[in-house]
Order: structure tokens, then C-alpha cells, then sequence
């Protein structure tokens, strides 16, 4: 992430001299531009930390009596601490958005379950209906073979 910070602020953030700084930008070493007569340095973090990095275990050393040096942990901390609280939102935010997800799941669920009971239900009574309506049938056949059955037979022997 980058900004576009004044040439004085860009020294004093970096350390270096305010004549270094205007060589560095007369010689193309940083993006610039200038407008309304003020020269704005395009200051990406890692150019904007101090000169001396630390190696891998060496402590950074910051002159904790100059006002540069507390200034500097001060925003290093409040750095710190703007992240981690937009961390802590994200993850709140997160938790949140999957909370709702997971209730409309549920309520999804629930009420897929209840359709598929109410279909259970209505299958059942088809099948008592369809039973009973093949009882019925069955019953008919063996009423009008009984019926008609003897008047088949005299009409049959009739046409012999």
C-alpha cells in the first residue's frame, strides 16, 4: 500500500535530509509529482521505514529521548493496533455472516422436513384410498358374476 506524502514529511518519516530527498527525486530513485507548487513523494512502507534494518535477531535501536524516535513507536503502535482491530471486525463480521448462514440453513432444513412429512402423510392416505378402492372393485366383480353370471350361461345355452 502506498500514499503520497510532502517531500519535508517524507524526510522526516525517512530520515534523510531535505537536500538528499530533492536528489533523490531529481534523479528518478522515487515516483513524484508536484502540484500547487508542493513536491509529493509516492512513499511505499517499506521506504518509509527507517535506514538501518534490523537483521534476523538484532533489536532496532530508537533513540527513545528525540521526539523522531517516540513518534515513530507511537505510530508503529497505533499501526499495530488500527490492524488488529480491523482483524478482530473481519473476524466478527465473519463469525456473524456465517451465524446467519447457518440459522437459514436450519430453518431450510426444518421446513424441507416438514414438507417431506406432510408428503409421507399424504402417500399413506393415497395408498389406504387406492386399497380400498381395489377392495371395492374386487367386491363389484364378484357381485355382478354373481349376477349376471347365471343369465350368461342360460343365454349361452340358449344360442346352442
Amino acid at each position: 500500500m502506498s500514499t503520497w506524502l510532502n517531500i519535508r514529511a517524507y524526510a522526516k518519516l525517512t530520515g534523510k535530509d531535505f537536500d538528499e530527498v530533492l536528489e533523490m527525486v531529481d534523479s528518478g530513485l522515487v515516483e513524484s509529482k508536484e502540484e500547487d507548487g508542493d513536491i509529493f513523494i509516492k512513499a511505499d512502507a517499506q521506504e518509509t521505514l527507517p535506514a538501518a534494518q534490523p537483521s534476523r535477531g538484532e533489536v532496532l535501536k530508537v533513540d527513545m529521548q528525540s521526539g523522531e524516535g517516540l513518534q515513530f513507536v507511537e505510530k508503529t503502535i497505533g499501526t499495530i493496533l488500527s490492524m488488529h482491530e480491523k482483524v478482530v471486525d473481519a473476524k466478527e463480521e465473519t463469525l456473524d455472516a456465517l451465524k446467519n448462514e447457518n440459522q437459514f440453513l436450519k430453518e431450510a432444513l426444518m421446513s424441507m422436513q416438514e414438507l417431506y412429512d406432510e408428503d409421507r402423510r399424504t402417500i399413506e392416505t393415497l395408498t389406504n384410498e387406492l386399497n380400498a378402492t381395489r377392495e371395492e372393485l374386487e367386491f363389484v366383480k364378484r357381485k355382478y358374476k354373481l349376477m349376471w353370471g347365471k343369465m350368461v350361461e342360460k343365454h349361452a345355452e340358449e344360442k346352442r
